[in-house]
């Protein structure tokens, strides 16, 4: 029971959802290749000859239980999917493995997706302002806004930090990517940790920035080339952008890393940002088509 059971997990985590009309290509072409007529194939799997005919046609993206289902019934191997490279299976491969069944899971998914990367564009332009507050405050010994303003803006910040990131714990989710969730929720936490302190400090006249801020590049670079590291693995799920953003995260932390090198990384974090954005995006445009198909199915 227990090789069994592993075997069905296996087959399920090769099952990646093919981009129509790709999917329905294949189908179409495995079931003459049986030289079976829709109607034969309908008595086999016990979906209706309708259904069969909008998923040939590519109107429809069937769930995944409806595709193991069909191509159970075609005698094909599901492992032959990651190897096979044939026209119609080479757009299937650039794709994710996307275990999500329901239209309402999907629906939530899209919408704090969505919120996680116009997060991530608030954080990025008003870090521009917090960088030129900072230096001045650090550098020069100057507040050149009032507390209120500094702390609403801190606050502000900390808020677009936590929401942005959460869309990596959802990413790391939907992926199975458990590095991901783990350093993007430790992300959250020394940002939580380091916007306080920075809150807090006000009040407190003796601190040794020097200190502080080395053990912040220091936390954060560690972090981060392991988050990097777990971008990294979404590659053969999300293709170019993430093996480019995976890129920058390690060069960026791995500068932060040195502390002496820290500004360095500050100049590519810049970048860094918006290809996690781009990232983001990406993924909610994925988990919205599979909504979509949901809703049609």
């Amino acid at each position: 029971m227990k090789q069994s059971s592993s075997h069905q997990e296996t087959i399920t985590k090769n099952l990646k959802i093919m981009e129509q009309p790709a999917l329905g290509i294949k189908i179409s072409e495995l079931r003459k290749s049986k030289g079976l007529t829709q109607e034969e194939l309908v008595e086999q799997c016990n979906i209706s000859v309708r259904t069969i005919q909008r998923i040939e046609a590519g109107e429809v993206m069937p769930r995944s239980y409806t595709i193991k289902t069909i191509l159970s019934a075609l005698d094909y191997d599901l492992e032959k999917i990651q190897t096979e490279d044939s026209k119609v299976t080479k757009e299937f491969k650039k794709l994710f493995l996307l275990e999500i069944d329901d239209e309402k899971e999907a629906s939530f998914l899209t919408k704090q997706l969505n919120i996680a990367w116009i997060s991530g564009i608030v954080y990025f332009i008003l870090g521009f302002g917090e960088f030129a507050l900072d230096y001045y405050r650090h550098q020069e010994g100057e507040m050149i806004i009032n507390e209120i303003a500094y702390i609403l803006l801190k606050i502000v910040l900390l808020i677009s930090i936590v929401l942005f990131t959460r869309g990596f714990v959802l990413t790391g989710k939907i992926f199975k990517n458990y590095l991901l969730r783990i350093t993007a929720f430790m992300f959250i936490f020394i940002a939580v940790v380091f916007y306080g302190f920075d809150i807090i400090s006000l009040y407190i006249v003796e601190i040794n920035y020097p200190i502080v801020i080395g053990a912040e590049a220091m936390t954060y670079g560690i972090i981060g080339i392991l988050f990097g590291i777990s971008i990294y693995r979404l590659q053969g799920s999300l293709g170019t952008i993430a093996k480019v953003t995976a890129i920058f995260e390690i060069i960026t932390y791995a500068f932060m890393t040195t502390i002496l090198l820290s500004f360095v990384g500050l100049v590519f974090l810049t970048p860094t940002i918006l290809l996690e954005i781009i990232l983001l995006f990406k993924v909610c445009e994925m988990i919205k088509a599979k909504e979509k198909t949901l809703a049609v199915e």
